[in-house]
């Protein structure tokens, strides 16, 4: 007797995550870095504030990891621009911040004489402070006394992404930003959802999207994100050529590898470029 073999998604094999109670939060902070994937957070988040009758209580926040030493952006050109139009495509209010002690990303690893790694990944602590500060302006607006003031931050991690994000649960307490004034809670909605379900939710919905995606990148994130696959860096360097040849005269400067394994002169290289 033949069994036939069905292929199921990982919301289906984990079973449905759950939701915070958003009728219950002051305050739902939706982390927009305008790639897909927050993206389909993003959309998700509005469908359930709606039912919950909470949609005024939504913000978008974009943080800006600024320009490098040479004028290019450390994201990709028109993202702050994109993640402002997809949070107005739901009227909803639209925030950037950005790092205030360095004016990029790249000034930040200059200044530290090393790249991020998969060890230490102090790009993400520097955003992470960023979310931080922010929460503690919505808590001051917010004006709430008597009680500690409930935050949600979504982020749009999913677990195909990492071994560690897939260990993650979809709704967990933020201990380093919940203080005696605030309690913040994270969820990532789209935590189980699987490449082919976010742009499917992405077309139906009708946002825009990157076009990097269609130049050949799985990710948007950084440009040239240490923690990007080869593909993505080899395509990243070949579409920013400029940007590349900059993170290569800082990896000379500093004589420290864009990556050990794989160094940004090896990047361009790989790209058709001038090492």
């Amino acid at each position: 007797m033949s069994r036939q073999l069905e292929l199921i998604t990982a919301r289906d094999a984990h079973g449905p995550d759950p939701v915070p109670d958003l009728a219950a939060a002051d305050r739902i902070v939706i982390s927009n870095s305008g790639g897909k994937d927050s993206e389909a957070a993003l959309d998700e988040t509005v469908r359930l504030a709606d039912e919950a009758g909470v949609r005024d209580r939504l913000v978008v926040l974009h943080i800006d990891l600024g320009r490098t030493p040479r004028g290019h952006t450390v994201e990709w050109p028109g993202t702050l621009e994109l993640a402002q139009q997809q949070a107005e495509h739901y009227g909803l209010p639209f925030e950037v911040r950005s790092p205030a002690k360095w004016p990029s990303l790249l000034h930040r690893i200059r200044a530290r004489g090393q790249f991020p790694n998969l060890f230490n990944r102090f790009c993400t602590a520097e955003k992470r402070g960023v979310s931080h500060k922010f929460i503690t302006e919505q808590v001051a607006d917010l004006s709430i006394t008597g009680r500690t003031a409930r935050i949600v931050l979504v982020m749009g991690l999913r677990a195909e992404e990492s071994r560690a994000r897939a260990g993650r649960p979809a709704v967990e307490i933020d201990q380093r930003a919940s203080s005696g004034r605030r309690k913040v809670t994270l969820w990532y909605p789209v935590l189980r959802w699987s490449t082919a379900e976010v742009w499917q939710r992405i077309r139906d919905c009708g946002l825009p999207y990157h076009w990097a995606y269609d130049a050949g990148m799985s990710r948007l994130s950084c440009s040239l994100c240490v923690l990007a696959s080869i593909p993505d860096l080899t395509c990243a360097s070949s579409l920013r050529p400029e940007l590349a040849r900059e993170y290569a005269d800082l990896e000379a400067e500093m004589g420290t590898p864009f990556r050990r394994d794989l160094p940004m002169v090896e990047i361009i290289r790989r790209a058709g470029g001038a090492a």
